[in-house]
């Protein structure tokens, strides 16, 4: 069964899910909507066989199609799904995070509640293969978590088509546009629903000089996060996004009452320094208490896979599950809008509690 795909939005993400999708077997980029010129020359090479359109009008009218990406800037995804449900429901994969303000939490809820297709949201963290050995093995190797942090060390924010990721208003701010995945992350390992939010951040290296219109950017680059849960567990994530000289970009800690597993993800690997050699390789660590002594395992990923985008091969492995989705070998959406909402408004609550020097519950926000 050959699937074929309609592209909305052609950037930085875009690019990487039309070089993942080519990798699949029976699969074909039908139609592709992106406004900006380069964006369009770039991803030819990708999807040589696409036709570009216009507009998303103008790509739903194409009867070759059987589901949608959308790729495009965060503040884009309500309406462009409320703009599907209207003039044709079809499979969508959308791109995190799903919306960037609390006030549109009715509008997605009214979405979910008649839309009659699947609806998947690019969690593609869940996807990393030393995260997700960390997920399968976590509760053997900790007994059940009772803390899980995450401390990510990467780049600064790279640039995007008309600078929009260099304002809270478009993003959603550094907690919900880069960090809803980590939030993601902690509640499915952790099996519960989060309470309450305390966070500390701020703006102090990154993007300091750098004017738009006028405008100097307000995105956050540094913070922790602490989480604390329904079960009595807590999460915690550290972001620091002026540390790209790190061996390991993500390090994701599980520790339970008889032990601890740790996941290390390198990060792109474009970015790593050639007079260094090979990257590094992602490694999942087993630490019990008894007996002490820590079993170290490589996780190699396919080259091809890695090479093709910038999140540990994170983004095929989605893709895979996706299409098994739409070619009815598997009933729901992996990650749902349920699941999606829940980190946004985590996220949400990160970015009002750094604000305003609080601790904020999650009910406020709903």
């Amino acid at each position: 069964m050959r699937i074929r795909y309609g592209i909305v939005g052609c950037g930085m993400m875009g690019q990487e899910h039309l070089r993942n999708i080519a990798l699949l077997p029976d699969t074909e980029i039908s139609r592709i909507f992106e406004p900006d010129p380069e964006m369009i020359a770039a991803s030819r090479s990708f999807a040589p066989e696409a036709k570009f359109v216009d507009s998303i009008d103008a790509l739903l009218e194409a009867e070759a199609l059987d589901c949608i990406v959308i790729a495009s800037p965060n503040y884009r995804h309500v309406e462009q799904l409320e703009f599907l449900a209207q003039k044709r429901p079809l499979p969508v994969l959308v791109e995190k995070p799903l919306f960037t303000d609390a006030a549109d939490v009715a509008r997605i809820d009214a979405f979910g509640e008649d839309y009659p297709e699947p609806v998947w949201v690019a969690m593609e963290y869940r996807y990393m293969p030393p995260i997700a050995a960390l997920l399968r093995e976590a509760d053997k190797a900790t007994g059940g978590i009772k803390m899980l942090t995450i401390r990510e060390h990467r780049y600064p924010f790279l640039e995007k088509v008309g600078d929009w990721n260099r304002f809270n208003r478009f993003t959603g701010g550094t907690f919900v546009e880069k960090c809803c995945h980590f939030f993601d992350l902690i509640r499915l390992a952790l099996k519960s629903e989060p309470l309450r939010v305390m966070a500390s951040g701020g703006q102090q290296a990154n993007h300091l000089d750098e004017i738009y219109n006028g405008e100097r950017p307000d995105i956050l680059d540094n913070g922790y996060v602490i989480v604390d849960f329904e079960s009595g567990a807590r999460g915690m994530l550290e972001l620091c996004m002026f540390a790209e000289g790190s061996r390991y970009q993500e390090e994701v800690s599980a520790v339970g009452p008889i032990g601890k597993i740790e996941a290390l993800v390198p990060g792109p690997g474009r970015f790593w320094p050639k007079h260094l050699g090979h990257p590094p390789i992602p490694q999942l660590i087993v630490s019990p208490r008894h007996p002490k002594g820590p079993e170290v395992r490589d996780i190699p990923i396919d080259p091809v896979i890695l090479e093709a985008g910038d999140h540990n091969g994170s983004t095929y492995y989605q893709h895979q599950k996706f299409l098994a989705l739409l070619r009815g070998e598997r009933a729901e959406p992996e990650v749902s809008l349920a699941d999606a909402k829940v980190a946004v408004l985590v996220g949400i609550a990160a970015q009002t509690s750094i604000r305003e020097h609080r601790v904020v519950e999650l009910e406020e926000l709903l």
